[in-house]
């Protein structure tokens, strides 16, 4: 490098990812910007993932490789590596996804040229373990308007897949969020915020390829088993996801800057939400209710 200067980190939290994680690496390695550095947090993994990533570290020094000493869950690992880095611009890297080799070159020549611009991704293709396109996913945001509360309204009602959460993302506005939180959908919590921060860019090539896979995270799973990819330590706890989704999007206004007349049409839009959806936060609550005495019950006949 020229520069002792950072200018991009990339961040790679990763658990049992010896099926795809060497492609992963190689599509990250074989940018046509090169200089950036990989930070890898491997959450205590049981397979060889840990014997790939010293091997790629020793031919490549752009490399750091850290380790877990237990399983902290994803949400904590995505954190980690971020909290670890030190680019002007961050991008997080599944380790079962591809990006082509221009990727990094085109979102940092967008976020160079548009300082009102947060995050800078690409369309997206699915594709399955065989590397085979599945699906040309189409994200539909369109979070360039100038106006603030419009972006964070159009991003709540048109979100679907978070891919834009794996674009290149200005370091200091994603200091200012509550990054991954370890419960269900915190990456769209996580996006709100940033909308409120900045617009978005979506490059109109296809330069992401997000891998869909019986092991991958997005992978239909019960909630079950999502709580305990987010964090095994809620695996047992009683967890009132979908309120802790919506309080998210309430401290996301509350944290935003804006005057308080600009946040009454963001707070009604999420009263209206809550109003509309109180039958499922019912429900949900009604459940922890429930669980609670269960718990309670078996622990007093014990």
């Amino acid at each position: 490098m020229k520069s002792n200067k950072v200018k991009i980190s990339i961040g790679m939290p990763v658990y049992n990812g010896e099926k795809f994680i060497r492609s992963s690496l190689e599509s990250i390695l074989n940018q046509t910007f090169p200089y950036f550095e990989l930070i890898i947090s491997d959450n205590a993994s049981t397979d060889r993932t840990k014997d790939i990533c010293l091997e790629q570290a020793r031919k490549d020094n752009r490399i750091k490789y850290f380790r877990n000493t237990e399983n902290v869950g994803a949400a904590e690992n995505y954190n980690i590596v971020f909290k670890k880095s030190s680019g002007e611009y961050f991008k997080w890297a599944a380790a079962d996804d591809l990006i082509a080799p221009n990727f990094l070159e085109q979102c940092l020549t967008i976020l160079e040229e548009n300082p009102e611009v947060v995050v800078c991704y690409s369309k997206t293709k699915i594709i399955d373990a065989m590397n085979k396109v599945v699906e040309e996913y189409n994200d539909n945001l369109h979070l360039d308007d100038s106006d603030i509360g419009k972006r964070y309204l159009q991003l709540l009602q048109t979100i679907g897949e978070c891919n834009a959460v794996f674009g290149l993302i200005r370091s200091d506005k994603l200091a200012k969020t509550s990054l991954i939180g370890n419960y269900i959908a915190s990456d769209v919590v996580l996006l709100a915020e940033l909308s409120l921060r900045g617009k978005f860019f979506e490059i109109p090539d296809f330069l992401f390829f997000r891998r869909e896979h019986p092991e991958a995270s997005s992978w239909d799973k019960s909630q079950e088993k999502q709580l305990d990819f987010f964090d095994p330590r809620t695996s047992n706890r009683i967890t009132l996801q979908r309120l802790r989704k919506l309080k998210g999007y309430f401290n996301a206004v509350k944290n935003s800057g804006l005057r308080f007349e600009e946040k009454r049409p963001l707070y009604m839009y999420l009263i209206k939400k809550l109003y509309y959806g109180k039958v499922k936060y019912t429900k949900e609550i009604l459940n922890a209710g429930r669980m609670y005495f269960r718990r309670l019950t078996r622990k007093i006949k014990s």
